[in-house]
């Protein structure tokens, strides 16, 4: 079986890099190796201005939460960073896809990937996979790879905490030795 490099992990490098940014180039480097990404040239500091560029577009998408105007969004970013796919052996791993040109800078590099991982993701798996923390105080963003598909919460912390939050309220709101008729 050939891995799809891009299947959910550019989703989840994506997430990775909006809800913990790097902090130098060379962690950049190391986040896209760690996720699979083979990049022709370790980033530079440029590269990574580039990348944060891209990502704060990105974001808009994550944040969308209407169909049409997430596709569009997303459809945008495919046309400036993507190509048509064409096959490929540069890392001598197996033949595979790619949806950018050859050759092309890191900062394009890492936004093909996402940018087409995304559209893969939601087209295969649902438009509403993507998203905003739902916890009350919290921003982080998620790609829901659950099983179900119900993810609303960046982490297990933020849903029980979101849980004890509801259940704490419904106590308030029922007074204490009233019974129910």
């Amino acid at each position: 079986m050939q891995f799809n490099h891009y299947g959910r992990d550019p989703v989840l490098l994506g997430v990775s890099l909006l809800n913990e940014p790097c902090s130098s180039a060379a962690e950049l480097g190391h986040r896209c190796e760690a996720a699979g990404l083979v990049l022709a040239a370790p980033p530079t500091d440029e590269d990574l201005v580039a990348v944060q560029s891209f990502l704060s577009d990105w974001e808009r998408v994550v944040a969308c939460t209407e169909h049409t105007q997430r596709a569009a969004l997303l459809n945008a970013l495919m046309a400036e960073y993507a190509s048509a796919p064409w096959l490929t052996d540069h890392a001598g791993t197996g033949w595979h896809l790619h949806f950018r040109e050859p050759d092309i800078d890191t900062p394009r590099q890492i936004a093909a990937l996402i940018s087409v991982g995304t559209a893969l993701h939601l087209s295969g798996l649902g438009m509403d996979r993507l998203g905003v923390c739902a916890a009350d105080g919290c921003a982080e963003i998620y790609a829901d790879i659950s099983r179900n598909g119900r993810q609303r919460f960046c982490s297990p912390t933020c849903a029980n905490r979101e849980a004890v939050r509801r259940h704490r309220a419904s106590r308030t709101a029922t007074p204490t030795g009233s019974s129910a008729a």
